[in-house]
């Protein structure tokens, strides 16, 4: 896992050395705003121009802060909010084929016939390297890979309780044009924690996207999120989520930033086993 994680600090580094003199027309070197967008600009537009779907970690680059709302119902009239949290946060690019994201930990409200606890969830970090890519007009695909980290700064009982590494491959292929067509984003990874091992294991996690685009500001999708459990509290169960939804975006609203909104209804009860039955998700975020 060091080596997994020191080959992706190494080509962030030397991505960011042979990026250091990237300039677009109108850019000035002596303007860190602008060299800095020059470079968002040239890595944005290499890579096909999907939006982000609402749950799977999206495959391409963005900059953008994101925040989510995520409320399941649970066996027994047990409900679960999670406001703001997840792989979601402040997501940068600071050099032609690396994203870095710092997460924001999400406050959960969990409540009981009988109580109601609330803390925060942990820290998480995420470094991505874009291997690939083609726009629209050249191929219109997307080969990356992710790094992962939670680190335990939760409050009981919303902490994982050791350091979670996450290695993932991301892959994505899209038809049609930058105004209308479809794509298919896929992610798959597995959870190495430090410590606690008994209770969190090791789940492997195959999340794919169905996204569709028309009008140029509609994009209906289909998601899918399978885990298996490998050792920890839920040896051997599968657990598969189907989440329905749809992207509003990319709006304009000042210069370049822009507003996308997002909302879907998750259902986990499709493969026999699940830690919830049913949930929504509401995702604002502001790229720029």
């Amino acid at each position: 896992m060091r080596k997994s994680l020191l080959v992706i600090a190494a080509m962030a580094a030397v991505d960011g050395t042979a990026r250091a003199d990237v300039t677009l027309p109108g850019s000035s070197e002596s303007n860190t705003n602008s060299g800095w967008f020059a470079t968002v600009d040239k890595s944005l537009e290499e890579q096909p121009h999907w939006v982000c779907p609402l749950v799977t970690v999206f495959p391409q680059l963005v900059e953008e802060f994101r925040y989510d709302e995520i409320a399941q119902n649970k066996v027994g009239g047990i409900t679960l909010t999670n406001n703001g949290g997840g792989v979601r946060g402040l997501e940068l690019i600071p050099s032609e084929h690396v994203e870095i994201l710092i997460g924001q930990p999400g406050y959960m409200n969990l409540q009981t016939p009988k109580t109601t606890i609330s803390g925060w969830t942990d820290e998480s970090l995420l470094v991505k390297y874009r291997f690939l890519a083609a726009n629209e007009e050249n191929g219109n695909y997307v080969v990356s890979g992710f790094m992962g980290v939670s680190i335990p700064t939760g409050n009981t009982p919303f902490t994982q309780n050791a350091t979670v590494t996450t290695p993932t491959l991301a892959v994505g292929k899209g038809w049609g044009t930058r105004g209308q067509g479809v794509a298919v984003m896929s992610t798959l990874s597995e959870s190495f924690p430090s410590g606690n091992q008994n209770y969190l294991g090791e789940p492997v996690v195959w999340n794919t996207a169905f996204q569709g685009h028309f009008s140029n500001y509609f994009w209906p999708e289909i998601e899918t999120s399978l885990t298996h459990w490998k050792g920890g509290a839920f040896s051997g169960k599968d657990q598969l989520i189907v989440t329905y939804g749809i992207n509003f975006g990319r709006i304009p609203l000042d210069g370049r930033i822009k507003l996308t909104l997002g909302v879907g209804y998750q259902t986990a009860n499709m493969s026999g086993f699940s830690t919830f039955g049913s949930g929504w998700v509401i995702t604002t975020r502001l790229l720029f």
